[in-house]
Parts: C-alpha cells; structure tokens; sequence
C-alpha cells in the first residue's frame, strides 16, 4: 500500500492478492487529512487478513460480498436496507471484536424505546427482523473468520412473531367477487388462478404459457416474478417445495387456454399476466366495493384457497402438496378449520375396550 498527496487531498494505491493468488489494485481518492487515509488503508488491510480487529461496517462489506451471491436479489433487497438504517449507525464504527452482550442489550433498549410522533413502537414482528440481521452477520463472523462467539445471541432476541390476523372469503363471496371482475379479462383470469390453484402473487405473475399443459390439465409452477429497482426479475419459487404440480380443474383449464388465445402474439415463455401488484390490489378495492364483500388482503385468496379445500375434507398433506407448503404448516396454521375427530375418536376407544372385555 502507499499514500499520496493528490491537490489538497490524499490518495491510498492498495496493492493485494486475490483468492486465486492474482496479483490486484485498488485505490480511494478523496481524503481530507492523511490520518483518515491511512485507517482507511488500516481496514483494507485488516478485511485481506481477515481480521475482526475491524470495525463492523468494515466486516459488514464481507458480509455482503459473502452473501449477495448466496440469496435471491429480493431476500438481499430486503436485509441490506434494515441492516443500514437500524445496524449500522450503532455498530458501525465499533471493532468487530469488542462489541459484547452489554452492548447489544444497550441497543435493543433504544429500539425497544423509540416512539413515531403519533406515539407508536416498532412492531414486535419488526424488532425480531432487525435483531435476527444482526445475529446472523455476527454468526457469519463466527462460521467463517473466527470470531469467538455471537454477542447477539447470548443477549437474546426482541420482539416476535406475530400471526397476522388471518381472512378469508367463502367460496360464495369469492363467487361474488369473480362476478364482479368479468369486466375486465385480465383482472378475472389473474383471481381466479389465484383463487382456484392457492398460488402465491409472485407465482401467478411469472406464469408463461408453457407451463400450462392443457391436455393433462396440469400447471407448472417453477418461478416467481418481482419488480425490484424498476426492473422485472424472475427468480425460483420461495422454497424449495414451492416447485410443484398443481392439477386445475375443468373449469379453469378451459377459461386459461381462452384467456391465452386472446393475447397478441404472446410466446411460449412471455409473462401471460403483465400487471403490477398495485394494480391488483386496486381491482381488489374495486371488487370488494361493487360485490360487497369484505375486502381482504390479496394474500388471502391464499387462505381463501386453503380453507374451502379443507372444508371439502382434504388432508393436510394432500393441500400442502397443492400450495407448496409443509404439511405440518398447515396443520399449524390452519388448525382451526379442521374439523375435530375427538369425539369420534373416544367412541372408537370404547369400542374397543368393550370389544376387549367381551373377548
């Protein structure tokens, strides 16, 4: 490394070794003093040797390039925000392995302590999403570059999970709703996709026409679509079992195929549903008005889906197949609406005990 005089500012020339032993160089302008020069020259030196003598924004830059390429652009479009606004300003300037319990409880305090000026707190939900990004850059710390343990952790979490209140619609009010869409093709087909399969938004959104396969019936979901920094990004589905089959009934397979054959010039791998999500949440105000039905969450069609078919009497592993969830997230989650079998069960019970002292 070496710093130079540049005008009335000073320049730092880094000179290093990659990964793969090729010789590099990089170089910052801009310093107003040489001292700030050099500790800038300090940190790079300390990030090549990978040593948490650092200070955590400088750590936080290996984190990122550690990570970026390991998580979905929306999962990192998300996180990288929550960790510069509520993380970095605290912790930033802190080394890396100075930074204790002591100090992560101080700052939990002073989130826990904010107030809006309408006297409102952070969510409970908000709190854990927060702490669980700083927990999981100091684990990173711990995992890869030999940090002695994760001061996060031994203060422990804030906040919560809260379940959102879940709502739903009948399959008669859903009816009511659809009929209220048929003025619009566009706006009828996405609901009832969303409706009739259980799929996610970002799923109904990336459909192409290939994935249907009208002779057998079947959709195919493998993708999801989001818009993020004004750009349309494809990416795979939520987890690994949202990759699914889903098999649509009658109905909906002949009301897609005539949907398709009305678009213009449409490929097989062109999005079928051009629209954005607040265009969907306005035709669902609009919807709701003209219908009068309680007006919902679009999510909740999902929910919507969920309930009629355990109401048909599926079980919790037969609907987590169609939506792509784990059966015991369902069971879960929708607990309430399975219809109970105890009493059922206590007869069968006696049945057989008094079948056992009859013998």
């Amino acid at each position: 490394m070496a710093v130079y005089k540049d005008g009335d500012k000073w320049r730092v020339v880094f000179r290093f070794s990659n990964w793969m032993g090729e010789r590099k160089q990089t170089q910052k302008r801009g310093f107003t003093t040489k001292r700030e020069a050099l500790m800038w020259e300090r940190e790079e030196l300390l990030k090549q040797g990978s040593k948490l003598d650092m200070t955590f924004e400088s750590f936080f830059e290996i984190y990122a390039n550690d990570k970026k390429q390991r998580v979905k652009e929306n999962t990192w479009e998300s996180k990288e925000p929550v960790i510069r606004r509520k993380i970095l300003p605290y912790f930033g300037k802190r080394k890396m392995e100075e930074i204790e319990a002591k100090d992560i409880i101080a700052w939990q305090n002073e989130l826990l302590a904010f107030r809006y000026p309408s006297g409102e707190k952070y969510s409970s939900n908000y709190l854990k999403t927060i702490h669980a990004q700083l927990s999981a850059i100091f684990n990173h710390a711990v995992r890869f570059y030999h940090l002695p343990s994760n001061p996060a952790q031994k203060a422990g979490t804030m906040g919560g999970e809260q379940q959102k209140e879940m709502l739903f619609w009948t399959k008669e009010e859903y009816l009511r709703f659809a009929d209220a869409m048929m003025d619009k093709p566009l706006s009828y087909y996405a609901f009832e996709v969303l409706y009739w399969c259980g799929v996610r938004m970002g799923e109904m959104l990336a459909l192409t026409p290939a994935d249907f396969d009208f002779e057998k019936g079947n959709l195919t979901i493998n993708k999801s679509y989001q818009r993020l920094k004004g750009r349309d990004v494809i990416t795979s589905p939520k987890t690994p079992k949202s990759n699914r089959t889903i098999k649509m009934p009658k109905f909906l397979s002949e009301e897609i195929r005539e949907y398709i054959g009305m678009l213009y010039e449409v490929g097989e791998n062109d999005r079928i549903f051009t629209i954005t999500k607040s265009y969907l949440h306005h035709e669902m105000d609009r919807g709701a008005k003209e219908s009068g039905v309680q007006r919902i969450r679009i999510h909740d069609l999902r929910h919507s889906a969920i309930s009629l078919l355990i109401e048909m009497g599926f079980s919790a592993l037969a609907i987590a197949e169609r939506v792509g969830h784990e059966s015991v997230d369902i069971t879960y989650r929708y607990a309430h609406l399975f219809p109970t079998r105890q009493t059922e069960m206590a007869d069968k019970l006696d049945v057989e005990r008094m079948g056992k002292e009859n013998e």
